[in-house]
């Protein structure tokens, strides 16, 4: 009976141990909620910077909303994007809204000989805001031997989800370096958070960009350089082919602004407060059931396309 009792003092102390760390862990977790999502907080990008501002994937949804807000700062915005009508469009509303000056540079993303001429477009400007927004999906979810074309889309992918975060910071960071302040943000996604089988390409790039922020971050943040990961879950864009909002599922310019007030406070975000709910929720399921839930509600979604994709 004896050699019991310190075996029972142990254990107390190992889960009096546990209960405070819970309990700091949780209080830690509603303070940097209250800090991020209850308090008011001003968007901590601006001509101070950097008077430019330069936005991948601009013409469309996250992107032209993310060149709106910077705009709307007091930013001048280069918008970069593959279709130069699409981006004298979208570059005309942000002058005439904002009385910013625009620039535009058309290339495709797709393609890795671009970079010589985005360099040269961007030589001398003084950017102050990198936004890798630029970004490419499934057609549908599929199991990845069955892809369509599944070599190019290799290639696609990788290109324009990887290289291109890759490629426009090693044109941008340095001028930030040099100068000791500059923001990049990469636009990941809540599929880089945890793998989603039949979307396994698109959730692993995502997987790096979100690795590569974190890692790049840590690097430069001594330096004056502040990087941020976002990863949302669906945004009403036309890359994931939703364009009815819903409180879970916010148009493009409520998630931009959102995700905008987390800048210089978490190098990490969900970006916007439901999603972040959410991804507290997703986090906390054992991988099994993650992985079910998963691989049914693609091969749901792959089924209903496939059946329609059959009746046309």
């Amino acid at each position: 009976m004896e050699s019991a009792l310190p075996a029972a003092g142990f254990l107390y102390w190992v889960g009096a141990g546990t209960v405070a760390y819970l309990a700091l862990r949780i209080s830690y977790s509603l303070f940097t909620a209250l800090r991020v999502w209850g308090m008011g907080h001003e968007p901590g990008v601006g001509p101070g910077l950097g008077e430019w501002a330069v936005v991948t994937g601009s013409t469309d949804g996250i992107g032209k909303s993310y060149a709106e807000e910077l705009a709307k700062c007091g930013m001048k915005v280069v918008l970069i994007s593959r279709s130069q009508d699409k981006l004298n469009q979208v570059s005309s509303e942000i002058r005439e809204k904002f009385k910013v000056e625009t620039r535009t540079i058309a290339v495709d993303f797709a393609s890795e000989d671009i970079y010589d001429k985005i360099k040269t477009s961007l030589a001398g400007l003084q950017i102050g805001v990198l936004v890798n927004n630029v970004g490419m999906s499934y057609e549908y979810p599929e199991y990845f031997l069955n892809i369509p074309d599944l070599d190019n889309v290799i290639k696609k992918l990788i290109n324009v989800n990887i290289l291109s975060v890759c490629k426009m910071t090693r044109i941008v960071l340095p001028g930030m370096v040099e100068r000791s302040k500059g923001v990049i943000l990469n636009i990941s996604s809540a599929s880089g958070v945890v793998p989603i089988p039949l979307l396994t390409i698109y959730s692993a790039t995502k997987a790096f960009v979100d690795f590569f922020s974190c890692c790049l971050h840590e690097e430069y943040k001594s330096k004056g350089i502040f990087v941020q990961s976002v990863l949302p879950f669906f945004v009403a864009t036309k890359m994931v082919k939703v364009r009815k909002s819903t409180l879970h599922i916010p148009p493009p310019e409520t998630f931009v602004k959102s995700a905008m007030k987390t800048v210089g406070l978490k190098s990490q975000t969900h970006g916007y407060l439901v999603h972040s709910l959410m991804g507290a929720v997703i986090s906390a399921l054992p991988s099994w059931l993650h992985f079910k839930i998963a691989m049914s509600v693609n091969k749901s979604t792959r089924a209903r396309y496939l059946k329609k994709a059959k009746k046309n």
